[in-house]
């Protein structure tokens, strides 16, 4: 009989977040998460992003920082600055610095809404027998096709895990976005873009396989804002669904991880 597990924005910050951060999230209310969130939108997000990682080997959500990720270090980070980088120092009071890094601390779940989730090891099983692996990747496991969901519970809530196994993708961020392109002699090329330039255009193609193509050498290309394949919603029961989003929660970089069969 599969075990239901509701699933609260505070336990799931406990347990998915990473241990600097649990170590410090019960000094935070909801009331400085919110204010935090108010202030990262109107100071930091220019620099960082919506998503915390839009500076190269920072990741907020994720807690990948440059200089400590203890609240003192960022508090330290935040208020002097990194020499010779485009963080300035930073003059908050101490009430708003407390309140920026409780929604720094906070950002994966910011939002969040309770949630009940399936058995996460009838998920893991099911990664398998829906073929999820043909497109997805886990650990060494699958293909870099589509999303890599490896450390995918550390990424998104609960709620956004289950979400997305709900409803359709829709649009797709500008860096996983999907080619279309035909060839001179006929050949049909669909795959995820990686880079692109004036004259080419590398993508990973829907076997996981590496393909360069020279544009003058297209007789068609189109790049999709949509993800090209079926929603999970149509290929699931909202049981598995449940299932499956639960074992996406485990999926984060803690060493306990169970590992994936």
């Amino acid at each position: 009989m599969t075990r239901r597990v509701l699933v609260f924005f505070a336990l799931a910050t406990l347990t998915a977040l990473p241990l600097a951060a649990r170590q410090h999230a019960g000094s935070y209310t909801a009331a400085d998460v919110e204010a935090g969130a108010r202030l990262y939108g109107a100071q930091c997000s220019t620099c960082h992003g919506g998503d915390g990682a839009l500076v190269a080997s920072v990741d907020l959500r994720r807690g990948v920082f440059r200089l400590g990720s203890t609240d003192e270090a960022l508090g330290r980070t935040i208020t002097n600055g990194i020499p010779g980088t485009a963080m300035v120092p930073q003059k908050f009071s101490a009430q708003d610095l407390h309140a920026l890094i409780a929604y720094i601390r906070s950002m994966r779940d910011f939002g969040s809404r309770a949630v009940t989730l399936g058995d996460p090891e009838k998920g893991a099983a099911l990664i398998d027998a829906k073929g999820c692996l043909a497109c997805h990747r886990v650990d060494a496991r699958g293909s870099i096709f589509a999303a890599d969901l490896t450390d995918i519970g550390t990424l998104r809530s609960a709620e956004l895990l289950l979400r997305a196994l709900t409803e359709p993708p829709g649009v797709v961020p500008a860096g996983r976005r999907f080619i279309r392109a035909v060839t001179k002699d006929g050949r049909s090329v669909t795959g995820r873009r990686l880079n692109e330039d004036t004259f080419t255009v590398q993508l990973v193609d829907d076997q996981g396989k590496l393909v360069s193509l020279v544009k003058s050498e297209l007789r068609e290309y189109s790049v999709t804002r949509n993800f090209p394949l079926p929603a999970a919603k149509t290929a699931l029961t909202p049981a598995e669904r449940a299932d499956l989003a639960a074992y996406l929660t485990t999926l984060t970089t803690a060493p306990s991880r169970p590992v994936t069969r």
